[in-house]
């Protein structure tokens, strides 16, 4: 019987979970270069102060999330603050990925509600993201999340000599933004 939703955990990724995540991110950057602005070449590289780094954080300014299944990730997904004063009521979500196998199942909305719910109990009230206009699957995720596209730029991203827009969307988190 294939899982159902109640099979799938959402937890906070943190410092012991380094190599799992460092592993997940470059799959995720290497199968789907772009829907990243990190490049899998130049991550791969990276010592390991670097990824020590991106779990090592305080927590009132950014969470990582991993899905799991029985305990294995499947997916995982971001949200970072911004920091400075006249912004800081907003935040961007940041390295959403599910593993191909386990896609269709609303589990990048499960990593995107967990993002969003952390939103709400830091006081944002806006959280934002950018996605290649042509990733449609990831776009009607963003949506039935309650983004809204408020802009394209274009040539965002350049791979190997191709350029790449990206819709910027956000969405107000309800009980803050009044």
């Amino acid at each position: 019987m294939p899982p159902s939703e109640t099979d799938f955990t959402i937890r906070h990724i943190n410092p012991a979970d380094l190599q799992v995540f460092r592993e997940l991110r470059l799959e995720a950057l290497k199968n789907h270069p772009s829907a990243f602005g990190s490049d899998y070449e130049e991550t791969l590289l990276q010592p390991q102060s670097y990824w020590e780094k991106r779990l090592t954080f305080q927590v009132d300014e950014q969470a990582l999330f991993f899905s799991e299944l029985h305990g294995q990730p499947i997916g995982m997904a971001g949200i970072v603050r911004n920091n400075s004063k006249k912004n800081h009521h907003s935040a961007t979500i940041i390295s959403v990925y599910v593993k191909p196998e386990w896609r269709g199942r609303r589990i990048a909305e499960m990593l995107i509600h967990a993002c969003l719910g952390w939103a709400a109990e830091h006081d944002v009230v806006i959280v934002k993201l950018a996605v290649v206009t042509d990733n449609l699957s990831a776009i009607h995720t963003y949506e039935r999340c309650g983004f809204k596209i408020y802009g394209t730029e274009p040539k965002a991203l350049r791979i190997n000599g191709i350029y790449y827009n990206e819709h910027l969307m956000a969405v107000e988190i309800p009980h803050l933004s009044k």
